[in-house]
């Protein structure tokens, strides 16, 4: 695996749970969210995927800030 692409995957997650959060509700076929939730199932995923990816991340920035 190229050593750029590992960095690719937490912003793309977390656009794709924007966009899923913004998203229209009627788009819902299965879910296990209530009704007045701010955020769908779908939403929460990606964003999960998000903060589970941001490895890379922080460890360019903490290679970049040492103590």
């Amino acid at each position: 695996m190229p050593g750029w692409l590992r960095f690719a995957a937490a912003p793309t997650f977390a656009l794709m749970g924007g966009i899923s959060a913004v998203s229209s509700p009627g788009m819902i076929i299965c879910t296990s969210a209530m009704p007045w939730s701010p955020i769908n199932d779908m939403a929460l995923m990606y964003l999960l995927m998000a903060i589970f990816h941001l490895s890379p991340w922080l460890t360019l920035v903490s290679a970049r800030f040492p103590r």
